[in-house]
């Protein structure tokens, strides 16, 4: 297993955070990202699947069968579905304690959370 990181870039973040609902396959990834993402992350289905190779050296995420009746028939190759470890789900939790520290300290320095400028 190679090192993993101290923090999650936000692709990998927002990967992860996507998996906390359940097995997904790419394209769902995908779309689930830019929604919750609300459009500021968009990965292209070639870098996502770079993310999932790095995720899951890191153990982070694992290949997983979809529930039963979850699985939408699809022509051509059968999906391949993703799911959070428990090594993942802890790192989305440290990596958004990362975040809503780094978010306290610009409201702290720059009144953020007050709307001044």
């Amino acid at each position: 297993m190679d090192q993993r990181p101290t923090t999650l870039s936000s692709l990998e973040f927002h990967v992860l955070l996507a998996l906390a609902e359940g097995p997904l396959y790419g394209y769902a990834v995908l779309q689930a990202v830019t929604d919750q993402s609300q459009g500021s992350v968009t990965p292209r289905a070639g870098s996502l699947y770079r993310v999932f190779a790095r995720l899951m050296t890191w153990g982070f995420v694992i290949e997983a069968k979809p529930d039963k009746g979850e699985a939408e028939p699809h022509p051509g190759l059968e999906r391949r579905y993703y799911a959070l470890t428990p090594s993942g789900s802890q790192a989305v939790k440290t990596e958004a304690q990362r975040l809503r520290h780094a978010a306290d300290l610009a409201d702290e320095r720059f009144g953020v959370a007050d709307g001044v400028e």
